[in-house]
């Protein structure tokens, strides 16, 4: 069992920098995410695309951004539990709610954030008939770990920026590559689309386009593909993965389900406090959350978080006066033991 101060659903720019700011009140985060790595869509969808709208950084790439929110938060050691969706949640007691995610895993926490963004990204699946059939074995939506495709077979289909970056990426891991795309031109960064061509050039990656996988074939796991060119015969390849990335598709997901209000898809929260939703000691930050004047944006989710861990202290913390002090001026300790803090003045006398 996790057991944790505060849990956060959600591993998108807001759920990061919520764990900053309960850092900062003495209280510890974990975080769960659907996904295989922290970031939510800014990393799965769009890395490498800049953002303009983030206080102190003219342009920031969207992955860039999580780096530092990551780096940013490595001193209050947020635990993780990845690649999994909450599912349920119960309330222990007066302190403690419970909460399990669809492959078992149990936390435990004295309040929940719901930091889902648009919500549970589920990937947008070919149209394949027995698509189904093949799901984890060998047919995969997500890229967990790489090494599980060394000298491996290996066709990818899609055409935005997760398919460019991961066929080059297992370029230099798997024995044989093949992306395949319906259109001539790809939709995803320059510098990603131009190494893409440089290994097709190189014999790294097996380019076939415009083209779409029709079927997949094997004996209770991917054997071959089917791929239908343009103005020829469909025909098949043999291979040991395939793996469509055809981008992510918002849902809310089970959450739906926990009593909640919600409000065309997204969780109505009490924005004149704490961002706190109906059932006491759950919050909802960010993009999913929904209130008057309501703006979708990663600097509106920053503050909701500033807020909401606020909430949570003085919830957790009853009576106890809490003293807001600039960081500049108290510094920032650690879990790990580390503290980062402004120089010191000097007292010295001026001869």
């Amino acid at each position: 069992m996790i057991t944790t101060d505060i849990l956060i659903i959600g591993a998108g720019p807001t759920g990061l920098f919520a764990v900053f700011e309960a850092g900062l009140l003495k209280m510890k985060c974990h975080i769960i995410d659907a996904l295989p790595q922290p970031g939510g869509q800014l990393a799965e969808l769009y890395p490498k695309k800049p953002i303009f709208d983030i206080p102190g950084y003219p342009s920031v790439n969207a992955g860039e951004l999580i780096d530092n929110l990551m780096e940013q938060i490595k001193q209050f050691q947020p635990g993780f539990t990845l690649g999994e969706t909450a599912v349920s949640y119960t309330k222990v007691d007066d302190e403690w709610f419970e909460v399990i995610t669809n492959k078992g895993t149990v936390h435990r926490a004295k309040a929940i954030a719901i930091a889902g963004g648009l919500g549970t990204f589920e990937p947008r699946k070919p149209t394949i008939e027995n698509v189904a059939d093949y799901e984890e074995k060998g047919l995969e939506y997500f890229v967990k770990e790489p090494e599980h495709f060394r000298n491996k077979k290996v066709i990818i289909a899609g055409g935005g920026d997760s398919a460019l970056d991961w066929s080059i990426f297992l370029s230099n891991v798997a024995s044989e590559v093949t992306l395949i795309h319906r259109r001539n031109e790809f939709r995803g960064a320059l510098d990603s689309v131009e190494k893409v061509q440089d290994l097709k050039n190189e014999g790294k990656i097996k380019l076939i386009t415009p083209a779409e996988v029709t079927a997949i074939k094997g004996d209770g796991k991917v054997e071959a593909i089917t791929v239908a060119v343009d103005g020829e015969d469909p025909y098949d390849i043999e291979t040991d993965y395939f793996i469509p990335l055809f981008g992510l598709t918002p849902k809310l997901g089970e959450i739906g389900n926990w009593g909640l209000n919600i409000e065309k898809n997204a969780i109505v929260v009490n924005n004149a406090l704490d961002y706190q939703t109906n059932i006491e000691g759950i919050y909802a930050i960010g993009d999913i959350n929904t209130y008057p004047g309501k703006l979708k944006l990663i600097l509106c989710g920053f503050h909701e978080a500033t807020l909401m861990c606020q909430s949570v202290y003085n919830r957790l913390n009853p009576g106890k006066k809490y003293v807001l002090k600039y960081t500049t001026v108290s510094g920032v300790d650690g879990f790990d033991g580390s503290r980062k803090e402004a120089e010191k003045a000097v007292v010295k006398k001026i001869d």
